[in-house]
């Protein structure tokens, strides 16, 4: 066909008709064109896509056969062996938290939220992979050696249980019974005076073990068959012997907002009568042989009372229950607010050792026993 002025007619033509069409149907050309475009793109995708040639073949990993190789040791172990599993673990975090403290940290809060046994070990064998090509990997290896070296040498069978000579005494097995069987009691009394329900029983373990040590053969039938715990009712009242006089002195203080024992309104009418003869009423709340609630009530009172004493003189002694657990014990009148407050109290005779009162009532409060039925707190006392 020949040209005319140089254009060729078929371009031409498709120009014509391009000019030619109003703004709308030019807007549909160009929507149209679009949607084909896109449709091609779409189906090319999916067929690049159906031929395989997005598949990742993958491979297999070098460390395959060292982590198919991990066996879980902790199977048949019994509570004992379960425990020594346990102190080894926390050997080898001690030995990794020197050279990777943060994976040693992480470790460690995996396990205290975690059930399974063999977890720890499950994964120091995984960071044992990394371990053997890292640079201090061999650091690492000698150290965690040496350190279970000393260990192994350090080892022996003490010949008792307990690390406190007077837990030993077959007479503590007993006790703890007969304390878990007030439990409720006793944190009741904690909820109404705001002292911890472990301070509270620390006071109860120094009592009981001075009236079973003083006279063993009668408070051997508390203890013994029956498990429960001794009530006093002469000299001092209750199973935690509180004398009389002091017993007055809390219910004194709690009414009077001048006294430097003084709660706050919130605990004033906690020991309210509901007689008039407030004498007998008081002697029968302590001595009641079958409820020990209210010898839990003033005990709780005690310890508030004397560990606001001192805050407001300037000494905070709400952390140390071996000064708290003296000064129940030694009573108001001993309690002098000083930068150097001193454990002692009565001098309590067990199987040939000689402890005092504070330093028994220290000794349960950190010694773990009961911890899951009287855990230790952040704080001793609600303020």
């Amino acid at each position: 066909m020949e040209k005319i002025g140089g254009e060729n007619p078929q371009k031409l033509s498709l120009h014509s008709a391009w000019k030619s069409l109003k703004a709308t149907g030019k807007i549909y050309q160009i929507i149209v064109h679009c949607f084909a475009l896109a449709s091609l793109l779409i189906f090319g995708a999916w067929g690049f896509y159906q031929l395989g040639f997005t598949n990742n073949k993958g491979g297999v990993d070098s460390n395959n056969r060292y982590l198919a190789n991990y066996k879980d040791t902790t199977v048949q172990q019994d509570s004992a062996q379960r425990f020594a599993h346990a102190m080894q673990n926390y050997l080898d975090l001690a030995v990794l938290s020197k050279y990777y403290p943060e994976n040693a940290r992480l470790f460690l809060e995996a396990m205290q939220n975690s059930d399974r046994n063999d977890l720890i070990d499950r994964m120091m064998y995984a960071a044992n992979m990394y371990l053997q090509v890292d640079s201090i990997g061999g650091d690492y290896t000698q150290a965690l050696a040496n350190v279970q070296a000393a260990y192994n040498q350090c080892a022996f069978k003490p010949a008792n249980v307990f690390l406190v000579p007077w837990m030993n005494e077959p007479s503590w097995g007993t006790l703890k019974e007969a304390i878990l069987k007030d439990k409720p009691l006793i944190d009741s009394a904690s909820r109404v005076t705001g002292v911890e329900s472990r301070l509270i029983v620390a006071c109860l373990v120094g009592e009981q073990i001075r009236l079973f040590n003083s006279n063993r053969e009668k408070y051997k039938q508390y203890l013994g068959p029956m498990k429960v715990l001794s009530v006093q009712s002469q000299f001092s009242l209750g199973v935690n012997g509180i004398k009389d006089f002091t017993a007055m002195k809390v219910e004194s203080n709690l009414k009077n907002p001048q006294s430097e024992f003084y709660m706050g309104e919130a605990y004033e009418h906690i020991l309210d009568f509901s007689t008039e003869d407030v004498q007998n009423e008081r002697f029968a709340r302590l001595t009641n042989y079958h409820n020990h609630y209210y010898s839990y009530v003033y005990t709780g009172c005690i310890l508030h009372q004397t560990m606001l004493q001192w805050k407001r003189a300037g000494y905070d002694i709400s952390q140390r229950p071996d000064i708290l657990c003296t000064l129940f014990n030694l009573g108001f009148a001993a309690s002098h607010p000083g930068p150097s407050p001193r454990c002692g109290g009565s001098r309590i005779q067990v199987n040939g050792h000689t402890y005092t009162f504070g330093v028994i009532g220290s000794d349960f409060y950190f010694s773990g026993e009961l911890a899951k039925d009287f855990p230790i707190h952040q704080s001793s006392f609600k303020m």
